[in-house]
């Protein structure tokens, strides 16, 4: 019984990722999580009896078991049409550099029609649908790529930053491990997991909304700081701030201004946004850095 609930606990897993795809409709979702309700209530197991999940994902089997058994199709292409492939390829890959990714799509798709079991192909592939936002078709690009060849770190990396893109943080963090334990020197691989690993903690947090804004450095940019203090200057919010002080010290028979205040906390923040542009557009920048330091690395990667 050990072994089939083992298998059982695959196959509601499988399932239950499936019911968070966008490709399927409320009622197909709705549909798989009663199928999810059905089996855990007769095999008595659920998500949450981890001991029984196997080492692969059950898609990862069925990929490996259809490679193992020579169950993909078998590439009869001639030598001419692997070097016509190939140069379909480079094709692709100078496309990739000056951000011609459509183009880039074409030439990868040729050359998998021409040279069907090389996984090069499908990766690079994958990568310029993830810059088309074409994210379930890199995924889908990706796993062909792994049941080609399991051991092909790059396309287990490049499936990572699919899934961060459409949310799958879980899954992505499991990509990113693999890619990791096949090629443990990469660094963008290393960086990746660990802002996915972040991403998966800020949504399982009960006040996490999936942003992440480094607030201790912000406070403590001298700029700031100076920007803040001339704000405090201001008349208007000095006024502000003590009536929103009376307010609380006297509790809700004070007044009833709270909304009017609120409104008036928006506006003063408006100006102050307004006022670090023209002062120190320096600053500005400085956070626009900061958010995209904190973006997935992996943009700049040289393709195969």
């Amino acid at each position: 019984m050990s072994s089939v609930k083992r298998l059982v606990y695959a196959v509601i897993q499988f399932l239950r990722e499936q019911s968070q795809m966008d490709t399927f409709t409320a009622d197909e979702q709705e549909s798989l999580e009663v199928a999810i309700q059905c089996l855990e209530t007769v095999f008595k197991i659920n998500l949450e009896d981890t001991h029984l999940a196997p080492p692969q994902l059950l898609t990862e089997i069925f990929t490996n078991s259809f490679h193992k058994n020579d169950m993909l199709p078998l590439s009869d292409s001639l030598p001419e049409d692997v070097e016509k492939a190939d140069q379909l390829k480079d094709e692709g890959n100078n496309h990739m550099k000056e951000e011609n990714y459509g183009a880039a799509v074409a030439c990868y798709s040729r050359a998998i029609e021409l040279d069907p079991n090389n996984a090069v192909y499908y990766c690079n592939r994958a990568a310029a649908q993830s810059k088309l936002n074409n994210y379930s078709d890199a995924i889908k690009d990706c796993e062909r790529a792994i049941a080609i060849d399991p051991k092909y770190s790059k396309a287990y990396g490049r499936m990572g930053l699919a899934l961060t893109s459409v949310n799958k943080y879980e899954e992505a963090v499991t990509s990113y491990q693999k890619a990791l334990d096949l090629d443990p020197e990469n660094d963008s691989y290393k960086s990746n997991l660990k802002i996915a690993e972040q991403k998966l903690r800020d949504m399982s947090s009960p006040t996490g909304t999936g942003l992440s804004f480094d607030m201790a450095s912000l406070i403590n940019n001298p700029a700031f700081i100076s920007m803040a203090a001339s704000l405090m200057q201001n008349p208007q919010v000095q006024q502000l701030m003590s009536g929103m002080m009376s307010n609380a010290i006297g509790g809700p028979a004070a007044g009833v201004g709270g909304l009017s205040d609120l409104s008036s906390l928006i506006h003063a923040g408006q100006q102050f946004a307004q006022q670090i542009q023209q002062q120190n557009p320096e600053l500005i920048e400085q956070l626009r850095n900061h958010v995209r330091s904190r973006s997935f690395s992996g943009s700049t990667e040289e393709h195969s």
